[in-house]
């Protein structure tokens, strides 16, 4: 519906606007993109293994937890915020709450009052650290032979 070129040169699409008059009481439940001016008091929840991404505007303001594939937030966020891939603070974002990511992108002049935590599903993906000290003992005596 509305298309606009984001920092990163990949598409934005907006599929439901939520405008800066509009307050929401209850829970929403989305897929696609999802541009919020409003506010809304209640959780914002992507579905289940959908493509979601979340865009909080500079006047926009949540009450509540948001769970996304994809986060960016320019507003003010009283809430928890699970970013399953990467989510992006801009200057204008103020978040009260933890925020739990997979990749991280913080302006300067964005405010977190909370933690970040980082996505286990990340760390897991990784060898360990003995698995590869492991490889590389092993190579070294394959070399010698």
């Amino acid at each position: 519906m509305f298309k606009s070129k984001s920092n990163r040169d990949s598409q934005l699409v907006v599929d439901a606007l939520i405008g800066p008059q509009v307050v929401i009481r209850g829970d929403v439940v989305f897929s696609g993109g999802l541009y919020v001016e409003g506010r809304i008091l209640g959780k914002v929840v992507a579905e289940d293994g959908a493509e979601a991404m979340l865009t909080l505007a500079e006047q926009g303001h949540i009450e509540g937890e948001i769970r996304a594939a994809v986060v960016v937030l320019s507003g003010r966020l009283d809430g928890d915020v699970y970013a399953s891939e990467r989510i992006e603070l801009t200057p204008s974002a103020r978040v009260t709450g933890n925020v739990h990511y997979q990749v991280v992108e913080m302006n300067a002049g964005a405010q977190l009052n909370g933690r970040l935590v980082h996505s286990a599903s990340a760390v897991a993906a990784l060898p360990s650290p003995e698995a590869k000290r492991g490889g590389k003992i092993r190579q070294a005596e394959a070399a010698e032979a």
